[in-house]
């Protein structure tokens, strides 16, 4: 199963989620106090194995903004919410990844192949519906965020049935400071559900 680990800000978060076997890890651009320049998290990628999967998460970019991240830290995957798109398009050498919201898909069906299922407040640490994630992930790969941590990611995993799992508070220490313990946590309870399974 797919994992991201995101909002990261420094090395030893980033080591941490690499050597815990995490599929892709999340920087982001956006009013957060995980907010991170573009600048900064390229320098912190260098270093990083070709395998693991770069997203720059923003939420409401401007054009400029968009650009500057685009630009500088030259992102594998872009999420930011699905509106957004209809505005900014991502580069050739970038997957869009379309964030949908909890309360926001009723009666829709045109969902894309992959994407996030999110809480209606990204970092908020809140639980997203996993009623309504379940529903949308019967027909696309949707990668589950919104209040997930080591205790309830299994649960999470057996309700939803997701292609993947994204955590950011769920495994800090403290408002916006990871804790590398718990990242591993996070990803060895995510393995062994899906062996367990």
């Amino acid at each position: 199963m797919f994992v991201k680990i995101c909002g990261l800000t420094d090395k030893r978060s980033i080591d941490a989620a690499v050597e815990a076997g995490a599929d892709a890890i999340g920087f982001v651009f956006a009013d957060s106090v995980r907010e991170i320049e573009p600048e900064r998290a390229h320098e912190l990628c260098r270093s990083l194995p070709k395998e693991t999967i770069r997203v720059a998460v923003m939420h409401h970019p401007s054009p400029q903004r968009f650009k500057s991240v685009i630009d500088q830290f030259d992102p594998d995957w872009i999420q930011t919410d699905v509106e957004d798109f209809d505005k900014l398009a991502a580069p050739a050498s970038a997957r869009a990844i379309p964030v949908f919201r909890e309360g926001g898909t009723t009666g829709r069906t045109d969902f894309p192949p992959r994407l996030v299922f999110e809480g209606r407040v990204s970092g908020s640490g809140a639980t997203a519906d996993w009623d309504e994630a379940k529903r949308i992930a019967a027909g696309s790969e949707l990668i589950l965020a919104g209040g997930l941590n080591p205790e309830n990611v299994a649960a999470a995993i057996t309700h939803v049935k997701p292609y993947g799992v994204d955590v950011s508070s769920g495994v800090e220490l403290g408002r916006g400071k990871k804790d590398p313990q718990k990242i591993k946590q996070f990803v060895a309870r995510v393995r062994a559900e899906v062996f367990d399974s």
